[in-house]
């Protein structure tokens, strides 16, 4: 069995009451609601990936006040014909982030097909994947473990 990690950083960006959010296509068919960041690179820094990854997907560039915490994911993945089942882990990175400059654009040829601003109250009413709800947990609870609640971590 191959054993897999993938380190990935992520921004909660409020303002005005609204949250930046990316859209990207959906498994199976339409879209859901992403948070901005994405893939750490080898030997990046976290700091460096979420501010790459949010001027990627959104054109803005963002300064990260804060790490809001992380969230840790386990599953495994049967093999399939020539491929070897996969034992994989992913570690999610949570920052708070301000933007400082740039201009609100949707990527090109990337993970994500556009970018937007929704109101904190009504976020929840969009398909969103679980790392947004997580996040919002963050942003909002701020727990001292920096760890969402576990009965959140179902994905």
């Amino acid at each position: 069995m191959r054993k897999k990690l993938r380190v990935a950083a992520y921004a909660i960006c409020v303002r005005d009451g609204q949250l930046l959010l990316a859209r990207s296509p959906a498994p199976g068919g339409g879209f859901e609601w992403v948070l901005p960041g994405g893939g750490m690179e080898h030997g990046e820094d976290p700091y460096d990936t979420v501010v790459r990854e949010v001027e990627e997907e959104t054109g803005y560039l963002v300064e990260p006040v804060g790490l809001l915490g992380m969230d840790s994911v386990h599953r495994l993945f049967p093999g399939r014909r020539l491929r070897r089942a996969v034992d994989h882990q992913g570690l999610r990175l949570v920052y708070e982030a301000r933007i400082t400059g740039g201009e609100l654009r949707y990527e090109t040829n990337g993970s994500t097909d556009m970018a937007a601003w929704h109101p904190l109250d009504t976020v929840t009413e969009l398909t969103l994947v679980p790392m947004v709800v997580k996040g919002l947990a963050l942003w909002r609870e701020r727990p001292a473990t920096g760890r969402v609640p576990r009965k959140m971590n179902t994905e």
